[in-house]
């Protein structure tokens, strides 16, 4: 009973991080202030959890580790930042599944980073991924990608592989709980992201709109609080194979509301190499 309650929970944090695209692209914000807003709010949302929940915190886990920790959350930011600018020159399809090739990244950096043998089935779903990621980004369509897209496709591709690197750090990190680590990252990404906003003028260009307000608020609330708590929250008691499979709902309930709501529909070749991208990334 509790594995299907943590289940449901896992599926139900995909399911929302599946829809951020479509309300990111509601707020007139820089995709720098978004992250900043994510960050630090997403940091104070756990905390408070942690306080009124009376979960013990380790802050000497933290201080071991605050090097990894301090790195792994300023890229956050910034992966935060090219996929978010994704969204705004390509489909909400096309930036998310860019963004799940972070396995495929991971498998080609893992000779160097953890001394791992590249098998040959990892190889093959290394081709297969980059074969699926040509045929989404439309090369193959009779009418060819615009400079707009391409672009935010490769915006897509740099997110992904910022993920794969914060993966391999975090891979580093020793004798830390889920909640020291994510809110210790979170914190970070808050910080370099205000320090980055602040210098490069962006908090200049801030719309302010009631709508724009709100999402912000709801983003940071549900899809930043809510959404990790919930993911963090059923991680204990799922086996690691299936956290793999699942978390590509993620991508899935992105691709389908890009087309039911938004009309962007993927075309033929799209789907296949959707279906590679996914397969691939599971596989592996």
């Amino acid at each position: 009973m509790k594995t299907n309650l943590s289940k449901l929970k896992f599926i139900t944090s995909m399911v929302i991080f599946g829809t951020i695209g479509l309300f990111v692209r509601m707020i007139p914000f820089p995709s720098s202030v978004i992250s900043m807003c994510r960050g630090l709010f997403g940091a104070a949302f756990l905390i408070i959890f942690i306080f009124l929940s009376k979960k013990e915190f380790s802050f000497l886990s933290v201080k071991k580790n605050l090097s990894y920790l301090v790195l792994s959350g300023g890229l956050i930011g910034f992966n935060w930042i090219l996929l978010f600018e994704s969204y705004k020159y390509t489909t909400i399809a096309k930036a998310t599944l860019c963004y799940y090739m972070a396995p495929i990244f991971i498998i080609i950096i893992s000779p160097f980073v953890f001394g791992e043998k590249i098998t040959l089935k990892k190889a093959g779903c290394v081709l297969a991924s980059f074969v699926g990621m040509l045929f989404v980004s439309g090369v193959f369509e009779e009418k060819k990608p615009s400079g707009g897209e391409v672009k935010g496709i490769l915006l897509g591709i740099f997110s992904a592989v910022i993920y794969a690197v914060i993966i391999a750090l975090n891979k580093k990190l020793k004798e830390i709980g889920s909640f020291e680590k994510t809110v210790a990252q979170l914190l970070t990404c808050g910080l370099v992201m205000f320090v980055y906003s602040f210098f490069s003028g962006n908090f200049s260009e801030i719309k302010f709109t009631a709508v724009g307000i709100t999402v912000m608020a709801f983003v940071c609330l549900v899809h930043t609080g809510i959404a990790y708590l919930l993911y963090f929250g059923s991680m204990e008691k799922i086996k690691a194979q299936s956290i793999a499979i699942m978390s590509y709902i993620d991508p899935v309930v992105a691709v389908l509301l890009s087309a039911v709501i938004l009309g962007e529909k993927l075309s033929p070749f799209g789907i296949i190499g959707a279906v590679l991208i996914i397969f691939s990334a599971v596989l592996a």
